[in-house]
């Protein structure tokens, strides 16, 4: 997928670290296999060259179609799985499931306890250690390498992603034409395509949609418009160390 994935956890008496490494390898690796448009062999690819239709694909590729589809209706188009060619392009819900799928396998073997970044796309479950919560920083757009500020993740926020240009430079299709936009956005989420999604969605429209964007989840924001001006949801404000 063209990033890093990383893994801490807290391993219960028993469990080895190669066994962690090789239950988060499998889940990012089976959704590669399929969705990857870099793999001439992938599923997608083949769509993509017209050699197997949407509605002849397998069951699992329709369905993450169709949650992108809904992404796209939830967000008047701000996210969208269709590239402005036409092709269909599915790593705006793809990186988040299988960061999901890992998480969930964690917590079968038994590990209650762990925490995913890929890409700067993070999921936990549970805690480091008594006492403590998983925490995150936040990078600053405006000087890359810098931290603009860490927050706690809670049980009602486990998932967080960002998105922004300093990283991967200009990789959105924009909606809206020539207005005012935010250089990166953060969002706190119960679940890590929620988060992945609005992120994405709320970098590609304009900057004034976003209360309409986030109103109808449950998720906190802290966005940053050029310039390093910061825009937060009331109750993120709250918890900023700056």
């Amino acid at each position: 997928m063209g990033t890093v994935v990383s893994v801490s956890a807290r391993l219960p008496v028993g469990s080895e670290w190669a066994a962690v490494c090789t239950e988060v390898e499998s889940a990012f690796q089976r959704f590669d296999a399929r969705f990857s448009l870099y793999r001439q062999e992938s599923e997608l690819s083949r769509i993509a060259r017209g050699e197997l239709s949407l509605t002849e694909a397998s069951e699992e590729l329709r369905e993450v179609y169709a949650l992108a589809i809904e992404w796209r209706s939830a967000t008047r188009g701000a996210f969208t799985p269709h590239r402005p060619d036409g092709l269909v392009d599915l790593n705006g819900v793809v990186k988040a499931l299988a960061i999901d799928s890992a998480g969930e396998g964690l917590t079968a073997a038994g590990i209650e306890n762990w925490c995913l970044n890929a890409g700067g796309d993070v999921l936990c479950g549970g805690v480091p250690d008594a006492g403590h919560r998983w925490s995150v920083g936040i990078t600053d757009p405006e000087a890359r390498g810098a931290v603009l500020t860490s927050l706690e993740l809670f049980a009602q926020h486990r998932a967080v992603a960002t998105s922004g240009y300093s990283e991967r430079g200009e990789h959105l299709w924009l909606r809206g034409g020539a207005e005012r936009r935010f250089a990166q956005a953060t969002v706190f989420a119960p679940d890590i395509v929620t988060a992945d999604v609005l992120a994405t969605a709320i970098l590609a429209a304009p900057a004034s949609e976003l209360d309409e964007l986030v109103a109808a989840h449950p998720v906190d924001v802290l966005a940053v418009l050029p310039g390093g001006e910061l825009v937060a949801t009331p109750q993120l404000r709250e918890r900023f160390v700056l």
